[in-house]
C-alpha cells in the first residue's frame, strides 16, 4: 500500500485530518467512553480544534485522503522538561495494520528526536493502542491520571527511551 506522510498544509488537509479526527474517535472510544461524552464528539468540534491547533501535525494520506494523523510537541505540563509528548495518533480503522500508525510515529519521533524520551497516554481500557506502543518500544511508567470524559476515565502514561 502506497501513503505518505507529511505536514498538514492545506484547508483539504485539515478538513480530512478533522474527519480522521472524528471517525476514529467513535471507532475507538465508544463503549470505553461515556456514551453521552461520544454524543459530542462531532465532526464540527473535530473541524474547530483542527483549525485552531494546526501547528505540530502530520498527516498520513493515501492518494488525496488523509487516513491519520499524530500531533506532538514538548511535554505539555512541564513535569518531565527532557521529554517530548505524542499528543495524538489516530488511524482510520480500515487502514489499521497497514503500518500507517507505524509511519506516523516515526515521523513524529523524527521531529522530537532533540527530547531523550517521549511520552504518550492511553486510555485504560484500549488495549489495541497500548500493544501498538509496546511494540513500537513504549513502556508504562507508573503514571495514571484521571480525565473526565463525561464520566471519569484513566489514561496511563508510557514513555519510549531512545537508545544512546
Amino acid at each position: 500500500m502506497n501513503f505518505t506522510i507529511k505536514p498538514m498544509e492545506t484547508e483539504a488537509e485539515t478538513g480530512g485530518k478533522a474527519y480522521v479526527h472524528w471517525k476514529s474517535w467513535h471507532e475507538t472510544y465508544t463503549g470505553l467512553v461515556d456514551a453521552g461524552y461520544m454524543e459530542g464528539v462531532t465532526l464540527e468540534k473535530c473541524a474547530g480544534i483542527a483549525r485552531r491547533w494546526p501547528d505540530n501535525i502530520i498527516i498520513a494520506k493515501d492518494g488525496d485522503r488523509v487516513i491519520g494523523f499524530a500531533g506532538y510537541g514538548a511535554y505539555r505540563d512541564g513535569t518531565l522538561p527532557e521529554c517530548g509528548e505524542i499528543f495524538a495518533i489516530y488511524v482510520l480503522r480500515e487502514y489499521h495494520g497497514k503500518r500507517v500508525g507505524y509511519e506516523l510515529m516515526n515521523a513524529a519521533l523524527a521531529r522530537l528526536s532533540a527530547y531523550p524520551e517521549t511520552a504518550v497516554w492511553v486510555l485504560k481500557g484500549n488495549e489495541r493502542a497500548r500493544r501498538f506502543y509496546e511494540r513500537y518500544g513504549f513502556r508504562l511508567d507508573g503514571a495514571e491520571e484521571e480525565v473526565v470524559l463525561g464520566a471519569p476515565a484513566a489514561e496511563l502514561r508510557m514513555i519510549y527511551r531512545r537508545r544512546e
